[in-house]
């Protein structure tokens, strides 16, 4: 029987069924810049960070900009703000180190037939200095600088710049604002989309993942620059429209590609023209509930590295629907969050490289995650990404990362114990099984790997002060 229902449903059927029961039943965006500029503790914006709260969320959707500290003001003769300054700027640090080791060895990229070391300790696998709070009335900035481990350089992380103002006039209250961001959805403030879902937010940077995955998965941070406008009304309404430009951020090894004017060499590709990036979502609230339900995509034309800017582009188009549910007790929280993205791929451009012309990408992820006293806590996901095939895409006859059927289809599941001995400092243990890895259970590669050799375990230690 439960096989049937997943057979006739499939990912997308299964998730809305997730929906309609939700329905029923009636990221590191947590920094202690916050906590300093409103004299609030963490939990009153996050369960534990950086899941967000309701008032997390009206937070986040008002600009950041509510404060308790000592202010440096101008008024002007009609009695409004020309400058509101925090004579204590809100800045904080956050530095993460890890220790992981995958289940077997990867091979050494130099010496064939012998293994690299298994067992990566990074101190640090993040540092990050944060300005996260209000610049001047109404308008409030997200700023994260991070050295990573993985890349050894100092670069712009997940960014945003916000502006948002209140019209209690309107029935109940609206809220209109706009967002420049560095990483579609990661203005968003429920935890159930890419950039800050749960309990899928937080890897290791020292173990191989899955090849495949889509643009508004992750493809597109860090090298884009957006501007989206939103409204929010009665506190449940939630719409959101914009466009995304390629941007790249950081330095690469050809020096144009990094400011630009953006050419063939840009390693990111480069989106031709603007993408639009459109966002709708519906919250409900109800004693220590809250339940929300949407919808988030984008398209993008995007021009490969080596070729002339706007000559040709693949097509992604992305869509993607969303779920969360919270319960926030006096003890006890609990939380379910879903995704499913569909990308459809039309492939002019790369098809001369002997991609497919075209293609399609589907990723479901589920999870949950319970806390005890805001101190304990375990978390549960699922995870699982289907396709179609592409020998030359997904690199058949390469080693490790390569797929030898030339398939994305890739499963697994996420485990995680949590400990925070305060509300800043967290210690993870997580656990990472798979099904499948780039395309099969076994022998994936064609050189004789397992999707269980990738199993990872993943030890984090998470401190912001």
């Amino acid at each position: 029987m439960e096989k049937s229902l997943w057979a006739a449903a499939g990912p997308a059927g299964v998730l809305c069924i997730l929906l309609i029961g939700l329905c029923a039943t009636g990221t590191a965006n947590a920094v202690p810049s916050f906590a300093r500029q409103t004299g609030m503790a963490c939990q009153s914006c996050h369960t534990v960070f950086p899941e967000l709260t309701p008032f997390g969320r009206s937070f986040k959707l008002n600009a950041y900009t509510i404060d308790n500290l000592p202010q440096v003001q101008g008024i002007t003769s009609s009695k409004e703000y020309e400058l509101l300054l925090n004579q204590v700027p809100p800045v904080s640090f956050m530095f993460q180190t890890s220790y992981t080791k995958t289940k077997s060895a990867l091979p050494d990229s130099a010496l064939p037939g012998e293994n690299a070391q298994n067992g990566q300790v990074l101190f640090p696998q993040q540092a990050s200095l944060f300005y996260a709070g209000r610049i001047a009335p109404n308008l409030g900035a997200f700023v994260q600088i991070t050295y990573s481990s993985d890349s050894g350089t100092f670069g712009l992380d997940n960014t945003e710049l916000r502006y948002a103002k209140q019209v209690p006039s309107v029935a109940d209250g609206l809220t209109y604002g706009f967002t420049m961001n560095n990483n579609p959805t990661v203005q968003d403030v429920w935890n159930s989309t890419p950039a800050w879902q749960t309990p899928f937010d937080q890897r290791t940077s020292a173990a191989i993942v899955p090849a495949a995955a889509a643009q508004i998965d992750g493809g597109l941070g860090g090298s884009v620059a957006g501007l989206t406008g939103y409204l929010w009304w009665k506190n449940s309404v939630y719409a959101e429209l914009g466009l995304y430009r390629s941007a790249p951020q950081g330095h690469g090894a050809v020096f144009r590609a990094d400011a630009g004017p953006l050419d063939s060499a840009n390693p990111n590709g480069t989106i031709a023209g603007y993408a639009p990036y459109w966002r709708v979502a519906y919250e409900r609230q109800w004693d220590r509930n809250s339940w929300s339900v949407g919808a988030y995509g984008i398209a993008a034309k995007i021009t490969p590295t080596g070729l002339a800017v706007g000559s040709t582009s693949d097509r992604f188009r992305d869509v993607a629907l969303d779920s969360q549910y919270q319960f926030i007790g006096d003890e006890d929280i609990f939380s379910v969050q879903g995704t499913y993205i569909k990308e459809r791929q039309t492939l002019d451009a790369s098809s001369v490289l002997g991609f497919n012309q075209s293609n399609d990408l589907k990723t479901l992820r589920v999870g949950g995650s319970y806390y005890l006293r805001r101190t304990y806590g375990v978390s549960l996901g699922h995870f699982a990404t289907t396709g179609g095939s592409d020998l030359v895409k997904y690199e058949s006859g390469t080693a490790v990362t390569g797929s030898a059927s030339g398939s994305p289809n890739s499963s697994g599941w996420i485990a995680e114990l949590n400990y925070l001995p305060w509300q800043n400092v967290k210690l993870a243990l997580q656990y990472i099984d798979y099904q499948k890895f780039n395309g099969a259970s076994s022998d994936y590669d064609g050189f004789g790997r397992n999707a269980k050799d990738n199993n990872t375990l993943y030890l984090l230690g998470w401190l912001n002060f």
